[in-house]
């Protein structure tokens, strides 16, 4: 269950992304995330603040963790990775992102002494190969023709940044209800996020309210946010981020079945074999920790 989860997450992320980049020019990135993470306050908030009152001498003594999570989850990386949409490619976005499994076995190391296994090494090598594979389109010599710019140091920062919130679900708080603590996130993230969107509006930044841009909120704020992110957590807790954040290299994947269906693109030989190495590389990561508890 833990690994349909993360799974859902990865394709329900995967649509974000490609909707962050087909609305870069009609909706300002902090106005994006402050919709997305509005939205998705005010769907948790039925179901979270009846539990508030009962729930806060918990939420109270992890003010801390819910802060941190807040920064890095909702405020940082969406705000990094919506303005690096505006100078970047799609291609460089996906390189530098797929490096987010690789931030979080680094920081599980530092933080928790966590180890990797020898399988566990295959399987990162053999879905970033993947990863690999797709983005360079099976002709490995293209990687001499990638060039990298502003947006693509963004779009690395954010990758750090959702490492660290990644890393730090691990400490999740026994006994918090997790519409609760997704609500307290949000709320902390858009806290945090103001004074940047504030900036935004002052130099006439707006997002027109149109069709459009209120399915993309729906979407990012409904599905992307509180559905991705709960199932997200929840598979996070139970797996652990050093085999969790693999499925991270999913979203190449999904991307490209995705703009199969509903672009039109075809689907070339590269795209399977990229496809079967990611599938591959995660299957031969966690396999270990299905039947070995101490893996987790």
């Amino acid at each position: 269950m833990p690994y349909l989860l993360l799974t859902l997450s990865a394709l329900i992320w995967s649509g974000n992304f490609v909707i962050s980049r087909a609305m870069h020019d009609v909706i300002p990135p902090a106005g994006f995330v402050f919709w997305r993470w509005l939205v998705a306050a005010l769907v948790l908030a039925p179901i979270a603040l009846p539990r508030l009152r009962r729930e806060w001498p918990i939420v109270r003594a992890n003010l801390q963790l819910v802060c941190i999570c807040g920064l890095f989850g909702v405020t940082l990386f969406n705000f990094l990775i919506y303005t690096a949409m505006h100078t970047t490619t799609a291609i460089n976005a996906a390189l530098v992102n797929s490096a987010i499994p690789v931030f979080i076995i680094m920081f599980a190391r530092l933080f928790y002494g966590q180890k990797v296994s020898p399988r566990q090494h295959v399987g990162i090598a053999l879905s970033l190969a993947g990863v690999a594979t797709i983005i360079l389109q099976g002709d490995f010599a293209r990687i001499r023709t990638l060039t990298f710019n502003r947006g693509d140091l963004l779009v690395l920062l954010a990758a750090v940044a959702w490492a660290l919130y990644s890393v730090a679900i691990r400490r999740y708080p026994q006994g918090l209800n997790p519409f609760l603590f997704l609500f307290s996130i949000a709320v902390c993230g858009l806290v945090l996020l103001v004074p940047f969107y504030a900036m935004e509006i002052a130099a006439g930044h707006l997002m027109t309210a149109n069709t459009p841009t209120i399915l993309s909120i729906g979407y990012v704020g409904i599905l992307a946010s509180v559905v991705a992110f709960m199932s997200w957590n929840s598979g996070l807790r139970k797996v652990g981020p050093h085999l969790g954040g693999q499925f991270v290299h999913l979203m190449p994947a999904f991307s490209t079945l995705l703009a199969v269906i509903f672009l039109g693109e075809r689907l070339h030989a590269f795209h399977v074999l990229g496809i079967v190495l990611i599938f591959a590389g995660i299957l031969c990561a966690t396999f270990r920790a299905r039947t070995t508890p101490e893996a987790a």
